[in-house]
């Protein structure tokens, strides 16, 4: 900011400096010839042509510099054939005019005909009554003192810019300093937090930075509940695996000879518990990300697809809207759909029909797996979503399945709800997840 601020001070008051020199150039040089022209007029209305045809002056200009040899200032009037009038400054020495041609307005130029003695010359050509001849009026003076000027007028202007520059740079750095101010009691408040384990900012700071610490503060509530559901999801790994463990402990100390199958029948369960919190933690990090989109067709379809080879007796049907999307990851999308889908299947009596939007009014997109079988009754159908519940033993499971639906889907702002097919007559899970934007 301070290279920036430097950068378009010194752009500006560069062209600006240009720019006033010049016109204060123009102002000057344009007075200073205003001078000269004043004179040249007078001396034309001061000129008369003698009896003899010689032009003389009949009143004197009033400068007496006009009358002081090598004075700087001159005035001559000569004309073809005819002895040039000089001023008495002139001296022995005489202006070479340009009067080769005829200047009926003042005609100003510059001139070296004087060693060491610059001059600015103002030319015309006049016709005096009484006379054909054209008599060409110079007025001449030495540029030296309009050189002074112009490097005085300089000089007060590279001074008075580079002033009013390091004026403007030190208040753009003031300005920077004093702006990111609040920052700086923003990285304090940071390092409050470290030092003094506080979890939030709630010091009051200016307006301008509020937003900030408010985004700060969300995003430390958030990291103390992933850190809080990190801690829970070890404990609750670490208690599932417990039970498991102490079977497998157990049978090795007793040298149980149905070891072989405790150990195939324990690390099944061990494995599904594994499962079952790896997906809580991908699904969590996924979410993260806040980029989640799956088109749900695709994935029910890929998930029938599957399960059809496996219940190779079970109808299934597809309907609902085709292009409906959801904001969770299409790999969570399928792992819920599959779980349910089997489930279905596995439970049912034959049919299995899922629905996609049923409800198209819902806010979220709400997809109906129903089945034929023999249903849930009311009273146990918040109970089987816990973990390792099962209503049905003589299928094979472990009771995980529905606890990691309900999980991964409430990771993504959605449910899982059980309820009465109208239809089929058997289950009716509702599953509802976020729309995608």
């Amino acid at each position: 900011m301070a290279l920036i601020a430097a950068g378009w001070i010194a752009v500006l008051l560069l062209g600006g400096g240009l720019a006033l020199d010049r016109t204060l150039t123009n102002l000057v040089q344009g007075n200073f010839d205003d001078q000269l022209e004043y004179v040249q007029t007078a001396l034309i209305a001061s000129a008369e042509i003698q009896a003899g045809g010689e032009v003389y002056l009949y009143s004197q200009l009033g400068d007496q510099r006009f009358f002081e040899p090598n004075s700087g200032v001159y005035w001559q009037i000569s004309g073809p054939g005819e002895e040039p009038l000089p001023s008495r400054s002139l001296w022995d020495r005489s202006l070479e005019v340009q009067g080769d041609h005829f200047d009926s307005e003042p005609h100003f130029y510059d001139s070296d005909q004087f060693r060491n003695e610059p001059l600015r010359i103002v030319e015309r050509t006049v016709i005096l009554p009484g006379s054909d001849t054209r008599w060409t009026f110079a007025v001449a003076s030495a540029t030296g003192e309009l050189d002074a000027q112009l490097s005085r007028i300089r000089s007060i202007l590279v001074w008075s810019f580079a002033v009013l520059g390091m004026g403007l740079f030190l208040m753009a750095l003031l300005q920077i300093r004093y702006g990111l101010s609040p920052l700086r009691r923003v990285r304090a408040a940071i390092q409050k937090l470290r030092t003094t384990g506080d979890n939030r900012i709630t010091e009051p700071l200016p307006t301008e930075v509020q937003p900030l610490v408010q985004e700060l503060n969300m995003l430390l509530e958030h990291s103390e509940k992933q850190a809080e559901e990190a801690r829970r999801h070890a404990g609750n790994l670490a208690h599932a695996l417990k039970t498991p463990l102490t079977v497998l402990t157990n049978a090795a100390t007793a040298q149980d000879p149905k070891l072989a199958s405790h150990v195939f029948r324990e690390t099944k369960v061990m494995q599904r518990h594994v499962d079952h919190h790896l997906a809580r933690a991908r699904a969590v990090g996924r979410r993260a990300t806040g980029l989640s989109r799956a088109s749900v067709w695709p994935s029910a379809e890929s998930v029938l697809r599957a399960v059809t080879r496996i219940y190779e007796n079970t109808r299934f049907d597809l309907d609902g809207k085709r292009d409906a999307q959801v904001a969770i990851e299409r790999q969570d999308l399928d792992e819920i759909l599959g779980n349910l889908i089997d489930n279905a299947a596995k439970y049912g009596g034959g049919s299995v029909f899922v629905t996609i939007d049923a409800e198209p009014d819902s806010e979220q997109c709400v997809i109906w797996i129903e089945d034929d079988g023999a249903g849930i009754p009311a009273n146990k159908r918040e109970d089987i979503f816990a973990r390792g519940a099962r209503l049905d033993t003589g299928k094979p499971g472990t009771g995980l399945g529905l606890a990691i639906v309900r999980d991964v889907a409430n990771i993504y702002g959605g449910d899982v709800e059980l309820g009465e097919s109208e239809d089929l007559g058997g289950l009716l899970v509702r599953l509802s997840l976020p729309r995608a934007a």
